[in-house]
């Protein structure tokens, strides 16, 4: 099983839009610039962020994209979930149904048990550690000159 780029930019997306939030609401254009992503599949993702209560956008000339929820509120499952539907590492967990040994079957609790971990772990960890762990990538603030003139 892999994270699509969806969720991976997704990931993104709210990253920029959390560091910037004391800023204001920030542009698809200026997320698009800072993150290098391409503005119009920003657009397509930023569409299912705001279905699934993550993003809230604002009109206007100083409009933008903003945070819904605070970040310690957004889990990394929430969104996984809002750009690739429900977690499922195998397709008998996704569809009831799908397999005809369903409800009878060893590897399905195997494959349901490791699914539930990953849910578990990806449920665990919020935007706002995200955005924690971002500083330690954040160049340094420039420093005062050495001079006087």
């Amino acid at each position: 099983m892999k994270i699509t780029a969806k969720s991976r930019y997704a990931l993104r997306i709210l990253l920029e839009v959390a560091l910037h939030g004391d800023d204001g609401p920030r542009t698809i254009k200026e997320i698009a610039a800072a993150q290098t992503l391409s503005e119009k599949f920003i657009s397509r993702i930023v569409v299912l962020l705001r279905r699934a209560g993550l993003l809230l956008t604002e009109r206007g000339v100083k409009g933008g994209l903003r945070l819904a929820r605070h970040a310690e509120k957004i889990t990394l499952l929430d969104v996984v979930e809002a750009t690739d539907g429900p977690l499922a590492i195998v397709h008998c967990l996704a569809r009831p149904g799908a397999c005809r040994r369903q409800g009878r079957c060893a590897a399905e609790k195997a494959w349901g048990g490791v699914n539930e971990a990953l849910s578990e772990a990806l449920r665990r960890t919020t935007l706002a550690d995200v955005v924690a762990d971002q500083a330690r990538f954040a160049p340094p603030a420039p420093s005062e000159p050495d001079y006087c003139i």
